[in-house]
C-alpha cells in the first residue's frame, strides 16, 4: 500500500519485474493470459516461476475466457481474476465465471463506451470493478487515461463494491488521478515501463513517489 492506496503493478513477464514491483510497495502482481497482449504471458510460464515470486496477491488478468480457460487459471496459484469484456456478453457468462472464482475473487472489466455506466449485471456479479479507458480496438493497454469524473461518481454511487482505477496513469498525472478520482486501488502498466512488458523501476519509484506527495499535499480522498 502507497499512502493509504492499493497499488497493482499489472503487466508483469518476469521474476525481475515482480521483484522491483515487490521492492516499490506493490500490494497486487497483473499478469497477462491473454494471447494479443503485447504483455502475453503464457500460463505455464507463470507456473514456472509462481514459487519465486514475491509474496503478493497474484492477479491473472484475461479476456473473455472460455470456461476451460478460467478453470486452468484457477488452478494455478492466482488470488483474483481480472476479466476483461464487451458490455453486451450475454450475463450468463459473468455469472459462470462468478461461480468459476467465486463473486469476491472475480474483478470484472467492462468495456464501457463514453456514454454508458457500469452495468447491473455486472455489479451482481463480482464486488470489485476495474474501470479503464475505452478504445474501441482494444480492452485496455491504450496508455490513455479515462474518465476520472464517471469514476469518482460509480464509487459514490456504489460504494459497496471495490473501485479500481487504470488507463494511462504514469508520475506526471496519478496525483491528479487521485484527486479527481479518489480511489482506494489503481492498477499501473505502461507508465511505469520501458518498452512493453519491460518494467523500469525507476519509473515505478517515481511513481510511488508522487503517490505519497498527492497524499501529503491532501490529495487523493483516501
Amino acid at each position: 500500500m502507497v499512502a493509504g492506496v492499493r497499488l497493482k503493478v499489472c503487466g508483469l513477464t518476469s521474476l525481475v519485474d515482480a521483484e522491483a514491483a515487490d521492492r516499490c510497495g506493490a500490494d497486487y502482481l497483473g499478469f497477462i493470459l491473454h494471447p494479443r497482449s503485447p504483455r502475453f504471458l503464457p500460463l505455464a510460464q507463470f507456473t514456472a516461476m509462481a514459487a519465486r515470486l514475491p509474496e503478493r496477491r497474484r492477479v491473472a488478468v484475461s479476456v473473455e475466457p472460455s470456461v476451460e480457460d478460467l478453470s486452468a487459471m484457477t488452478g494455478a496459484g492466482f488470488d483474483f481474476f481480472q476479466i476483461h469484456f464487451s458490455v453486451g456478453i450475454d450475463p450468463a457468462r459473468l455469472t459462470e465465471w462468478a461461480k468459476i472464482t467465486g463473486r469476491e475473487r472475480l474483478w470484472l472489466a467492462p468495456k464501457l463506451p463514453p456514454e454508458a455506466d457500469v452495468p447491473a449485471d455486472v455489479l451482481a456479479a463480482a464486488g470489485t470493478v476495474l474501470m479503464d479507458t475505452f478504445h474501441a480496438s482494444g480492452f485496455g493497454g491504450s496508455g490513455l487515461t479515462g474518465d476520472w469524473a464517471k469514476f469518482a461518481r460509480h464509487r459514490v454511487a456504489f460504494p459497496d463494491h471495490a473501485w479500481i482505477l487504470a488507463g494511462g496513469l504514469n508520475e506526471t498525472n496519478i496525483g491528479a488521478a487521485l484527486a479527481a478520482s479518489g480511489p482506494r486501488i489503481v492498477d499501473v502498466n505502461s507508465g511505469v515501463e520501458s518498452s512493453p512488458g519491460v518494467k523500469d523501476e525507476a519509473k515505478l519509484r517515481r511513481f510511488t513517489e508522487a503517490m505519497r506527495a498527492a497524499a501529503g499535499a491532501g490529495r487523493g480522498g483516501v
